[in-house]
């Protein structure tokens, strides 16, 4: 029994050292911070490791942020590129460009001035949006697509999935919702980081404070709003591919248990040849606050076959 004690501190700490943090944790050690200009907006980009690319991209009520336990997880054999989206974060606040094919040529922005022809894509929320545009686009430098926990404009069950009252905040927007919400950054987001978690004490109060002063930048409201929007238009643009074609790459659709489930394996299956169902469980739609060890194992094991 004593050898056992006299091991049991280097155990624990081998447990703190490996298990998953929470997104709250914001560090990427190690990764390098660059500013890529172009198509009418400064992406703020976090890049690290090497091996094979990856490429992460956040949702609404977040930033890059979201993704540090993820990154630092597959840096140790791949190399990623976290950037915020336009409007977002520490990217600029440009006037327009919100619809989902423009930032769609962000993403292909950042990926070139990093001379990266081909990546894998993981994207969370608004994200997907601009994830699918990509793929759509630019399908020969996508190996593989992860869609987590979030519609795709005009595809699939769209317009029932706009009846869902709790989605009345993609209609929110314009001048007069600006002014009622600057200042009130904390009170608009919790809503959203209460009433879409399964649990929302899991979405911790260091992330809070952290996302509503990215959030209260100058201009970063009225990007929030724009993003949704441009969901017309993004409709719009999605349906015209898929009478055209589909996507053909391995696509993993993602679902919170307790929040888009299956629904976003079944919105894939509509506009992909190759998709995989996947359920983080115990989880809403935060997944890496809510449950990130999942989220990373799923993410890993599908971008490694």
């Amino acid at each position: 029994m004593r050898p056992f004690l006299r091991c049991l501190p280097v155990l624990l700490l081998a447990l703190v050292l490996t298990a998953p943090s929470r997104a709250e944790d914001f560090a990427f050690p190690r990764f390098d911070v660059r500013e890529v200009t172009g198509n009418g907006a400064t992406i703020h980009v976090r890049s690290g490791g090497s091996g094979p690319p990856v490429v992460l991209l956040h949702g609404y009520g977040e930033t890059g942020d979201m993704w540090a336990p993820l990154a630092v997880e597959l840096a140790r054999d791949h190399t990623v590129i976290v950037p915020d989206l336009r409007g977002l974060g520490l990217s600029s606040k440009p006037p327009g460009g919100f619809d989902k094919k423009t930032q769609a040529e962000d993403v292909a922005g950042v990926m070139t001035a990093l001379n990266v022809a081909q990546a894998d894509v993981v994207a969370h929320d608004i994200g997907n949006m601009v994830a699918f545009q990509f793929a759509a686009r630019h399908p020969e430098r996508v190996r593989r697509l992860v869609l987590i926990d979030a519609p795709i404009p005009g595809v699939g069950p769209w317009d029932e999935i706009l009846k869902n009252p709790l989605l009345w905040h993609f209609r929110f927007g314009g001048p007069d919702m600006e002014r009622l919400v600057a200042g009130r950054e904390r009170i608009y987001l919790d809503r959203f980081w209460n009433e879409f978690s399964a649990s929302p004490a899991r979405f911790g109060e260091a992330a809070r404070r952290h996302y509503a002063d990215l959030y209260a930048l100058p201009g970063a409201m009225h990007s929030g709003f724009a993003q949704f929007a441009a969901f017309d238009q993004d409709a719009i643009d999605n349906r015209a591919f898929l009478a055209r074609g589909r996507l053909k790459m391995p696509i993993l659709a993602v679902g919170g248990e307790k929040s888009f489930g299956p629904t976003m394996a079944a919105v894939m299956r509509v506009a992909g040849d190759d998709v995989t169902e996947a359920i983080v469980p115990d989880s809403g739609h935060w997944i890496m606050e809510e449950n990130p060890g999942a989220t990373i194992r799923l993410v890993r094991e599908f971008l490694v076959r």
